[in-house]
């Protein structure tokens, strides 16, 4: 027992701590609370599997719910994709709601602070505001309106809702702390008005809450025990508990914030508005680009569901903020692709090869593993003919010893298929090789059992039939950006480190058997590297994704 107290993490030790003293499982809720106005990014990722996993953990329900508090950037195609990517990582929630849901109430509750003298509607610009907040160091301003009769707030706090005033001409403060060292404790404002539809309400609220007092309130609304956000909302703790301490009612569960370290990648960035910036200047394609570091994007790339949330596992539950190797992200879908992803043969720079003493009529059926790090993957067959597609760099005409690859008078193994031996090359007008020609040895097919089938050769390479080969396009996909942090520097435009090479499309073959693939099934090119298809792939063009290459020297 007191090596699993060990293990917790922070935030299970909070839970834990919490339950022996008097909260009972039965209580224990937990919420996913994303604001509907962008994709979710990588990020993210660290949120839902902690909010989530808690929720599996002690066996408790998790919301899914949306902070749609800001009509001017929210959209239903964001609340769409939200769902499809938590239930892609394989969660499920309990109920799906929206802060929404809760306008009213969360009206008559600010009316009630008016009445209590704890909320006044002020008539200052958002600007003069700002300015009175002044600085922690430098006390602050309080509001001419700060004591205007409760009857006048009432009065028009009403109005603000019926939407007789303009956009941002009065807002409703909560009277709290001008002196406050805490600057979200210095009157903040509650409600603003803004007269814009609401992508669930339409037009019927011409007052919108501050996420501030949306957010903590819909907590206690929906009696979450564990109101769990990231640590650049510690600060915002103070004004989370005294606005609920305006509203809780005795013999309810009051709900704790509590923050976690947000998750850094190298080479990405997590911002909303960049990752906007970056879609409508149209660096990408869209939010689902696969360079981009939106779930989406990750899914359309190849990654896995396993292979993310192994990625956040091993990053962990921490206090402190600090920057994750994006090496670590590509070994845990390396890691999860090598046991799942079906091994096919491709090629992505062929050259033709050509086997002279080869039947220029036969061709055959040659039997091949699907995955050996599956025991029950099974077998399929691919064609073998005379003509065949082998990688440019598979030859070299002159190679010293450390060549494992064909070479003119060397031999190497066709997978599942033949030893050759190069014997010439034909070129053209540039010097480029354009034929390689060679002999096979007609008794070493692999699995046949002949002594010459059993004879060691030190390279085996892989080939794709001419005569069956499908023609595919294939997206070789880098970082998007050339530096690790490339918003970390204030005064120069991220756009700057902005990766010329971070995609590039070869023309390529794949074997016949991938006429079928879904999108999205995971495959390994042998010898080159993990691939998707892509959803742009039509019957007549087929698209594929590198998800990441076959190897890389980090270890986690």
């Amino acid at each position: 027992m007191e090596e699993e107290k060990k293990s917790l993490n922070f935030i299970e030790q909070i839970i834990e701590d919490d339950m022996a003293n008097g909260l009972k499982q039965d209580q224990i809720r937990f919420r996913f609370p994303p604001e509907p106005n962008g994709y979710l990014h990588v990020g993210h990722t660290k949120a839902i599997c902690i909010n989530f996993g808690l929720g599996e953990k002690y066996n408790a329900p998790v919301n899914l719910r949306f902070d749609d508090t800001n009509p001017e950037k929210e959209e239903q195609e964001f609340v769409d994709s939200i769902m499809k990517d938590v239930e892609w990582l394989g969660f499920k929630w309990d109920k799906v709601l929206y802060a929404s849901d809760y306008f009213q109430q969360l009206y008559d509750w600010a009316v009630q602070l008016i009445k209590e003298g704890k909320a006044y509607v002020d008539e200052q610009p958002s600007e003069v505001i700002t300015e009175q907040r002044k600085n922690p160091a430098e006390p602050g301003i309080e509001s001419p309106f700060r004591n205007r009769p409760v009857e006048e707030s009432l009065d028009l706090f009403e109005r603000m809702k019926n939407g007789e005033f303009e956009s941002g001409s009065m807002s409703l403060r909560a009277k709290i702390d001008m002196v406050s060292p805490n600057m979200n404790m210095r009157d903040p404002v509650m409600y603003r008005i803004l007269n814009k539809p609401h992508h669930r309400t339409g037009t019927a609220w011409k007052i919108y809450p501050m996420y501030d007092w949306a957010h903590g309130e819909s907590d206690y609304i929906e009696q979450i025990s564990h109101s769990l956000c990231s640590l650049e909302f510690e600060n915002h703790r103070p004004l989370y508990n005294w606005y609920l301490d305006q509203v809780y009612e005795e013999g309810r569960v009051k709900n704790k914030q509590r923050e976690f370290a947000r998750m850094n990648v190298s080479y990405m960035i997590t911002s909303k508005r960049k990752l906007q910036r970056l879609v409508a200047e149209g660096v990408v394609t869209g939010w689902d680009d696969p360079r981009m570091p939106t779930i989406s994007g990750m899914r359309r790339k190849g990654f896995t569901p396993t292979s993310i949330r192994n990625f956040i596992d091993k990053v962990g539950v921490a206090k402190r903020e600090n920057l994750i190797e994006i090496q670590l992200l590509d070994f845990c879908v390396r890691e999860d692709l090598n046991k799942v992803a079906k091994r096919v043969m491709a090629v992505v720079d062929p050259v033709k090869l050509v086997i002279e003493n080869y039947p220029e009529d036969k061709e055959e059926w040659l039997e091949t593993e699907n995955n050996p790090e599956q025991e029950n993957a099974g077998t399929r067959e691919v064609p073998f003919s005379r003509e065949l597609y082998i990688e440019r760099e598979d030859f070299k005409e002159e190679a010293n010893n450390k060549f494992f690859r064909l070479k003119l008078g060397g031999e190497v193994r066709l997978k599942s298929a033949y030893i050759i031996k190069a014997e010439r090359v034909e070129k053209d007008e540039n010097g480029e090789i354009t034929t390689i020609y060679a002999t096979y040895d007609e008794r070493s097919k692999s699995g046949s059992g002949t002594e010459e089938s059993l004879r060691k050769v030190k390279g085996t390479l892989h080939w794709v039939s001419a005569k069956h080969a499908i023609p595919v396009d294939v997206r070789i996909y880098n970082q998007l950006f050339t530096v690790e942090q490339p918003d970390a520097e204030k005064d120069v435009d991220f756009l700057n480190f902005i990766n010329p090479e971070s995609m590039a499309i070869v023309k390529g073959f794949v074997e016949p058997s991938l006429k079928d693939v879904a999108v999205g099934e995971p495959l390994q090119f042998q010898r080159i590297g993990y691939f998707t298809k892509d959803q742009d792939s039509t019957d007549e063009a087929m698209v594929f994704n590198r998800t990441v290459t076959l190897k890389d020297s980090f270890k986690p």
